[in-house]
């Protein structure tokens, strides 16, 4: 066999297990994507308890996240919009277009959102997807969310991945 043979068939290897790596998980970036920042985010899911057409529900208002890097250092934060503020003050904006249940049955979703607004100097800028996975935490309380406990806030701890994907290294 050929060199270039074996580089055929190793390319087309890779190119096969990308496409199932992705099947199996929808919230994988396009194969074009290349992440250019991880970090976790710790903090809290904020649910109020609201009225639906038939009863009373917990509703997802915001996250509100610290962003920490392999190093420990808070470099940002995550909150309403969904937003990532960085701390050289770049931001983005996500908007969702894949949910995935968390292997962690109390855990909130991974997701997959595409950068739609960014501003400032810095890395935030760059960014084009945005996964959230390795959730631990966050869902929404399964009590407490009746009449008399309208309005009422639940803040749930989580923790959760965050990696930032753009096509330019």
């Amino acid at each position: 066999m050929t060199q270039r043979v074996r580089l055929a068939l190793v390319f087309a290897a890779t190119l096969f297990l990308a496409t199932a790596a992705r099947a199996q998980d929808p919230t994988q970036p396009p194969t074009s994507q290349h992440p250019i920042l991880t970090v976790t985010g710790k903090g809290v899911q904020i649910y109020t308890c609201q009225r639906s057409a038939t009863s009373s529900q917990w509703v997802l208002q915001a996250p509100e996240a610290t962003l920490i890097d392999a190093f420990g250092n808070d470099v940002g934060t995550h909150g309403a919009g969904p937003i990532w503020k960085s701390k050289d003050g770049s931001t983005v904006k996500g908007e969702l277009i894949e949910k995935s249940a968390s292997p962690e049955p109390t855990a909130i979703p991974w997701l997959l959102l595409k950068a739609v607004s960014a501003s400032g100097p810095g890395i935030m800028t760059r960014v084009e997807f945005i996964r959230r996975s390795d959730t631990h935490g966050g869902i929404a309380p399964v009590t407490g969310f009746d009449v008399q406990h309208l309005s009422a806030v639940s803040r749930v701890p989580y923790a959760a991945t965050y990696t930032f994907y753009s096509a330019k290294p």
